[in-house]
């Protein structure tokens, strides 16, 4: 085990986020990580907490009180009991320090702010594996965050159609 390290995961509860985490969980976080869930929830959504923090990202959130049916409120996210089971199984079995963070805005550009403002070590997303055409009209977010995070970037890609 070297230096404890702090390794982002982008999370949308879409089944490529859900894979990127799980692939994160069994490949990436040690004993004495931190994982951090990042959120990006859009601008358009109105949670009680999001004029306080809508510049900033939300303040760290811990696992236990994400599980709160309360975040839903607050934050405009409703988590996946699947995603919720994981993040507890990472947390006890490899020691690995769970927390989750929201940004209101565009994924791509809060997902490289994200980065910056976080220290982050690493960032891990998927990819929805959209083809050529619908990739240029509505953008890559993976694509975007490779090109411009100011830390290594996995894509886990999800599985072939």
């Amino acid at each position: 085990m070297g230096k404890a390290r702090t390794v982002g995961a982008g999370m949308d509860y879409s089944q490529t986020s859900k894979l990127a985490l799980k692939w994160a969980a069994d490949n990436l976080v040690e004993e004495g990580d931190s994982l951090i869930i990042i959120h990006g929830v859009s601008p358009k959504v109105e949670t009680t907490n999001k004029q306080l923090f809508e510049d900033t990202g939300s303040p760290l959130i811990p696992l236990a009180e994400f599980r709160e049916i309360n975040v839903s409120k607050h934050y405009g996210l409703n988590p996946d009991p699947e995603v919720l089971d994981l993040l507890d199984m990472v947390a006890k079995t490899k020691g690995v320090k769970v927390v989750a963070k929201v940004y209101w805005g565009d994924a791509r550009e809060k997902l490289c702010e994200a980065v910056d403002h976080l220290k982050l070590d690493s960032l891990v997303v998927g990819s929805r594996g959209l083809g050529a055409i619908k990739r240029v009209l509505l953008g890559s977010v993976s694509n975007y965050v490779v090109q411009n995070a100011l830390c290594p970037v996995t894509v886990v890609k999800g599985p072939p159609k």
